[in-house]
Order: C-alpha cells, then sequence, then structure tokens
C-alpha cells in the first residue's frame, strides 16, 4: 500500500460513504451496497434515477492498490472492494452485509481490539492508524496496517467509518523506500541526481549540488551541457544506454570538467552508478529517469596513477640500464637511455654538447657571458666567468616517425639558439627549464626555438658529469600530451644524469 493508494482510499471512499443513508444496514442488501448506488435527491425531480455515479464509484473502489472496506453506525459491512478479496480471501457478496469482523474475518480473541479501533475512528477526528491481524478466508491470520476515518452526512452526524489496509509488510517496504529515499537525499555521502527522460537533472541532492558548487534548485531542468564541460557526451551516452538497455553490471568512472558559468573548474573523476527507474503502476515498465549516483575520487585515482606512472618510470630506467650495459660504444648506451625515456614521456629528443665558445671580436663586451654560471667550465681552469657555450647538436630522436635515436654527424656547428633560449637558461642554471606555447600559434613558437614543427611543450634539463656541464638534453612534446610539471622535470633529470654518464665516457674514451 502506497500513500497515494492510502489517500485515494480516503477520498473514494468519503465519497461513497456520504452517498448512501446514515444507517446502510443488511437490509439494503449486498449487491446495492458493494455498488455504491447513491439514493436519488427529492428535491431533483429532472435527475433520472439511475446515473453513471454508481459505476463509476464501483470503478474506483475496485481499481485501488489499497483494500477497502466501510462499515455503518451499527457495525455493518457496507463495502468490500477487490483488493481486500484478493488479501483475505473473502468476496464482496461474502462479505457484505455482515455484522461485524468477529468469527469470519477476525478470531475472536482479536476481536475485541479491532473493534475497538473500530469504534474509535468513528469518535476521533481525522484518521487513525492501527496494526492488527484479520483472518483470511482459508483460516491463515494476515497481519494489516489499517488507516480508519469516520464517514459523516452533510449534517455531521457519524454514518459509519472505512478502513483502507494493506499488508503490514507492504507497508513497511513503502516506508522503507520513502525514508531511503529521504536518508539518500539529505545525509548521503554519495551524490544522486535523478535524470529525467530528457536527460536533465529533476531532483539533486546536498550532497551533489555541493559538488557541483550551486544550490540544489539551480540544477533542475538545465541540459548537462550547461553543468558539465568534457565529459558531457560520455555521461549522456551512458544515460541513454540505461534507459534504453538497463544498469550496467558494475560503476564506471567518468572524467568530467564541471562548469563555472563560462568558465571550466578542473577536470574530476566521478565514479558513477546507474539505475533505470520505472513506474510501479504501469502494466509495461515506462521508463521514468536514471537515478545517477557518483563519488568524487578524484585526489584517490591521481594517487593511483602517480604510483603507476613512478613504477613504469623506475621499471623503464632499469630496463634501459641494463641494455647500455651491453653496448660496446658509450655513446650508443647513451642513445639506449634516450630511447627508453622516451616511451610514453615525450614525443622528441635532443641533445647538445656544449663546444669551444667562439672568440669574441677584439674590443667587443661579453653579452654572453651571464649564461655560463659555471664556475669550473670545461677546459678553463682559472674560474673566470666563460662566454656562452656553442651547444652542438649529439644525439637526436627521429621527427614525425618512430625510430632509435641516432648520432647527428659531428659538423661542428653550433645549433641557432636565439639568447634566452630555454636550452641557454638550463645551461646557464644547472638545472631544469619547462616552456610552453600556451595561447601561441604553435608553428611559429616551435620555429622560434629550432624545434620540431607541432611541439608545444619542452623541457630542457643540464647534462652534468664529475662537476661539469657537458650540455643540455631536451624533452618535446605535442599537442596530444599534457605540459611538463615538476614530476616530469625530476625524470628527466634522472635520465639526463645517465646520459651524461655515458657522454662523458664516450669523450674520455675518444681523448
Amino acid at each position: 500500500m502506497t500513500a497515494s493508494s492510502a489517500s485515494s482510499a480516503s477520498s473514494a471512499s468519503s465519497a461513497s460513504s456520504s452517498q448512501q443513508p446514515a444507517s446502510a444496514g443488511p437490509a439494503n442488501g449486498p449487491g446495492a451496497a458493494a455498488s455504491g448506488a447513491p439514493p436519488t435527491p427529492a428535491g431533483d425531480p429532472d435527475r433520472p434515477p439511475d446515473t453513471d455515479d454508481s459505476g463509476l464509484l464501483a470503478a474506483l473502489l475496485d481499481g485501488m492498490d489499497a483494500a477497502l472496506m466501510a462499515f455503518a453506525a451499527d457495525g455493518t459491512v457496507t463495502h468490500w472492494n477487490h483488493e481486500a478479496e484478493r488479501i483475505l480471501g473473502w468476496t464482496a457478496e461474502e462479505a457484505v452485509g455482515r455484522r461485524g469482523l468477529t468469527g469470519w474475518a477476525v478470531r475472536t480473541e482479536d476481536a475485541e481490539g479491532v473493534q475497538s479501533a473500530v469504534v474509535a475512528a468513528m469518535r476521533a477526528p481525522g484518521r487513525q492508524v492501527h496494526d492488527f491481524a484479520l483472518l483470511a478466508k482459508d483460516g491463515h491470520r494476515v497481519l494489516v496496517r489499517t488507516q480508519s476515518s469516520a464517514v459523516r452526512t452533510p449534517d455531521g452526524r457519524v454514518a459509519g467509518a472505512y478502513c483502507a489496509f494493506g499488508e503490514s509488510h507492504t507497508q513497511l517496504d513503502l516506508e522503507r523506500a520513502v525514508a531511503l529515499s529521504e536518508a539518500l537525499f539529505e545525509d548521503a555521502t554519495w551524490g544522486v541526481v535523478l535524470i529525467d527522460a530528457d536527460l536533465r537533472p529533476a531532483v539533486v541532492n546536498a550532497h551533489a549540488a555541493r559538488t557541483f558548487g550551486t544550490s540544489r534548485t539551480a540544477l533542475l531542468g538545465r541540459p548537462l551541457g550547461d553543468l558539465l564541460g568534457q565529459g558531457v557526451e560520455e555521461l549522456e551516452g551512458a544515460l541513454q544506454h540505461v534507459l534504453a538497455e538497463g544498469p550496467p553490471p558494475t560503476v564506471g568512472e567518468l572524467w568530467v570538467t564541471p562548469r563555472d558559468g563560462e568558465a571550466e573548474l578542473p577536470r574530476r573523476c566521478w565514479r558513477s552508478g546507474f539505475v533505470r527507474l520505472a513506474s510501479p503502476l504501469a502494466e509495461e515498465p515506462v521508463p521514468l529517469g536514471v537515478a545517477w549516483l557518483f563519488q568524487d575520487v578524484t585526489d584517490a585515482k591521481r594517487a593511483e596513477q602517480d604510483g603507476s606512472l613512478l613504477r613504469f618510470r623506475a621499471h623503464q630506467l632499469h630496463r634501459a640500464g641494463r641494455a647500455a650495459a651491453e653496448c660496446p660504444d658509450p655513446a650508443e648506451a647513451a642513445a639506449v637511455h634516450l630511447d627508453f625515456a622516451l616511451a610514453g614521456f615525450a614525443d622528441h629528443a635532443l641533445v647538445d654538447l656544449a663546444g669551444t665558445p667562439a672568440p669574441a671580436p677584439y674590443g667587443a663586451v661579453d653579452a654572453d657571458a651571464e649564461w655560463d654560471a659555471d664556475p669550473t667550465p670545461p677546459g678553463d681552469g682559472t674560474g673566470a666567468p666563460a662566454r656562452a657555450p656553442r651547444l652542438v647538436r649529439a644525439l637526436a630522436s627521429p621527427a614525425g616517425v618512430p625510430g632509435p635515436s641516432e648520432a647527428v654527424p659531428a659538423t661542428g656547428i653550433p645549433v641557432a639558439y636565439a639568447p634566452g633560449h630555454p636550452a641557454l637558461q638550463a645551461y646557464a642554471r644547472r638545472g631544469s627549464v619547462r616552456a610552453s606555447a600556451g595561447q601561441a600559434p604553435a608553428g611559429g613558437w616551435a620555429a622560434a626555438r629550432n624545434w620540431p614543427d607541432g611541439t608545444v611543450h619542452g623541457l630542457c634539463v643540464v647534462l652534468r658529469s664529475r662537476g661539469r656541464t657537458l650540455g643540455v638534453l631536451t624533452f618535446l612534446r605535442t599537442p596530444a600530451r599534457r605540459p611538463f610539471d615538476r614530476a616530469d622535470a625530476d625524470y628527466a633529470e634522472e635520465v639526463a644524469a645517465r646520459i651524461a654518464a655515458a657522454l662523458d665516457l664516450a669523450g674520455a674514451a675518444g681523448a
């Protein structure tokens, strides 16, 4: 029995009882009492004696999903609908016209409590709720919960009472469902959003509203595209699948970008589950919408991704070290380290070694001396600042096509880096320098730095070995990858240390 059913039972039974005389007893006959046919008003001679009201009332009573029985003022059963027959087994012909329920629908031991409840409903205002046991036709007891109320005539006299009832376990199921719904929408630590068939939020709980950063009412009826930036297509696809096919077997993870007006907030990972809602009143399941339950697991997911990334990079370093140990040529070992470092990290890599600085013109001020902060530059034991080195390309990964890194022919021609280039900054600082195109056109930005076309992110780290600066290692990324961060710089510095050691060994062997 549902709350709406009890309400409809109240209104229907009240209407039926008010249309009958004050003392509708067995003398009226079971058939007349069950149909609830109202008497023809004496003051309306133009109204035909038989109207459709009685048939409509009988259909309403029998169509209710709550059981209903009504009593006259003397306790005679006047109404008994189809749901009461289903629960107890007694037909309307067997029930209507009997005086009370004792001996047939109620055991003698339980009769006093049932009779007291009916009498109390006739005397008290409003509805009375009671739980008691009725007796089914086959002899077993049925625990029911009843809502009883007095039926009064137009002049206010008590004409009887009606009892709308249902099996107690059904009522408890309803109360649990209502309690669960209230808890989900008030106290749940998960976000709960009811999405209608048009894919618009219909009900939003407090946790979901806080997650979206707005009020519960502000989300109602708005397209999901107004609430989310990236990820809205995946969410709408999941909702449409649930409406058509039913919920997925497991929860899933959606990466979305909430909107704050026109601005987009940082990406979030929401672990989401979906439940299709169908009307229990329809003969065929009619989708009412989808219940979307989600929880923000961004921090846990990022920690998991960071841990997985660290394990992968450590494994790559281990594999690179073992492969480089089998290379007879130290320069080849440096190329092996570079190839292993590129996997899953960058799209292109360059190794530029510092050559002998070009002599300054006679009498000219050395404007580039500030770029070399190494107190003991290679080949100079005086400790005096040296001019900016000429960075000569030594290794490069193939641009545009995958393949192993190759040594560049030793022409001795320096790379034409402009002053302030990230590679020169990294050499001067003896650290790492990150650069990104941002809103600048990718082609012009990369060309100005002598980097391959399509480059939008760069990371330059210095090559250091035995206290000397050997050159600069540069990693480059295309727009398909995110910008370099601090963790990427740490990994690049570890790779640079291994490459610098191999190149230093190659230089010593060549000497």
